[in-house]
Order: structure tokens, then C-alpha cells, then sequence
């Protein structure tokens, strides 16, 4: 596994158990967002044909530079450049995705028509009112955005602790968050493009948040606990929502 974080593990763990279940034999898959391809190697090592596609170049090369199964291929591709293709996939991943965008329906709609009847689409995206956005995310754009003495104090001290700005799962430059869903929101956007979520569950609590991060990234021990005290919490309270999505029966 190439991600060394475990709500990362758990993240890509919820996806693939979740492909191998709806997707018995090889498939179509198309990864929105696919980033360093992280995600997409994984659903290429289950025997599933992997199209992921990215709006930032450095991350596509990035993942075509990796050791890439010879059934998973990338392409630079926005979002809101995406063309339908009528039925085409068995499963469609849209991981830590719409929080980035402006207009997520637009791209929903475009899937809608892409997914098959039967099949998938696995959706994560942070928890708008959990601990990570409420905390760190917002308040980090907010001084970054009036660029002030204080988000100039708070980037000299991110890049002596060794914070880069970028993931394991991206290294694209503009990682801004637009969208902060709660669960009746994203439920809501679903049931707005034709979908209907049939599972939803939490990912980690308060590992990414700071000064708690600082030990947390330093134990395994410590995320694992942080992953499984999640699952046990009301999914408020968790700072990301995985989720299963199909489409809504007419």
C-alpha cells in the first residue's frame, strides 16, 4: 500500500472492498480526480480496467511515473472538461473531489449518464463541520486568503516543520476547499443528480488536527485508534464521510 497514513489505508480500503463487491468480474472503472494515482494502482491490482484522469499535469505525470499495473492509464483531464459516455462504467471514484469544485452537480450529472445501471460511484469528501475543516481548513484559507502578517508567520513555520502543502494522494498545487458538506447536504446533492447514498461511513477523527497531528503522524498506533474511536462516534463528528452512491430508482 502506498499510502502510510491509515485513515488513508481505510479511505482506499472502504473503495475497493466496496468495487470488489458491487464489480464481480473485471471492469470499467474511471477515477475523478485521480491525483498521483494512488487510489487508481489499487483498483488496477483487483483485475479492473482504470482510466484516471486529473486537471493538474504535475500530478499526471506524477502518476504515470509510478510503477503502474498495464491496466490502468492516466490523462489530463479537468473535471468540467469531462465528456459523457453513455453506460461505460461498472464504477466511478470521486475521492476527496467535490470539495474542490464550484459547481459539483455539473459533474454529477456528467456521471450519472456515464454509470451503468448497475453500477457504483464512491464518494469521499471531508466532513464540512468536523474537526479537520473547522479547525485547520478553514481558518488556514481564511488567513490565506488576506495574506496577512499572521499567514506569512503560520507558512515559515509550516515549512520548518516540514509541511509541504500537498499529499500522498496529490501533488497539485491549488488544494482549496470550496464545498463543506454535512451529511444531509451531501445526501441531498446525491438525491439532486439521480443518486441515492446506500452507505456512509466515517474516516478518522481528530488525527489531522492540529497540534494533535504532530504526534499522531509519528504513531500508527495512535491513527488506528483515531480511525476505530470514528467508527464508534455519531458520523458527525468525524472529519471525512466515505460514501457508496447508486443510482435512485425511478
Amino acid at each position: 500500500m502506498e499510502f502510510k497514513n491509515i485513515s488513508d489505508i481505510k479511505r482506499v480500503q472502504f473503495i475497493t472492498d466496496f468495487i470488489q463487491k458491487e464489480v464481480r468480474s473485471a471492469g470499467e472503472v474511471l477515477d475523478i480526480g485521480c491525483g498521483n494515482g494512488v487510489i487508481s494502482r489499487a483498483v488496477a491490482r483487483l483485475g479492473h480496467s482504470v482510466r484516471g484522469i486529473d486537471v493538474s499535469a504535475k500530478t499526471i505525470e506524477a502518476a504515470r511515473s509510478a510503477n503502474n499495473p498495464p491496466n490502468v492509464r492516466f490523462e489530463v483531464v479537468a473535471a468540467g472538461e469531462l465528456q459523457p459516455e453513455p453506460g461505460k462504467y461498472d464504477a466511478i471514484i470521486c475521492s476527496e473531489v467535490l470539495e474542490h469544485l464550484d459547481r459539483p452537480s455539473e459533474l454529477l450529472r456528467i456521471i450519472q449518464v456515464s454509470l451503468k445501471d448497475t453500477g457504483v460511484l464512491l464518494v469521499t469528501v471531508p466532513n464540512g463541520r468536523g474537526p479537520r475543516e473547522l479547525f485547520v481548513t478553514r481558518p488556514i484559507q481564511a488567513m490565506q486568503k488576506n495574506n496577512g502578517v499572521l499567514w506569512r508567520m503560520v507558512s515559515k513555520v509550516k515549512s520548518a516543520m516540514g509541511y509541504k502543502g500537498v499529499t500522498t494522494q496529490s501533488a497539485a498545487d491549488d488544494l482549496t476547499h470550496i464545498q463543506f458538506f454535512t451529511v444531509k447536504s451531501l445526501k441531498a446533492l446525491a438525491a439532486e443528480n439521480g443518486f441515492k447514498v446506500v452507505k456512509m461511513a466515517p474516516s478518522n477523527f481528530i488525527e489531522q488536527v492540529f497540534p494533535f497531528s504532530l504526534v499522531y503522524k509519528r504513531s500508527k498506533s495512535l491513527q488506528k485508534f483515531d480511525c476505530s474511536l470514528a467508527d464508534k462516534l455519531p458520523v458527525n463528528f468525524t472529519s471525512g464521510f466515505m460514501s457508496a452512491w447508486k443510482k435512485a430508482v425511478v
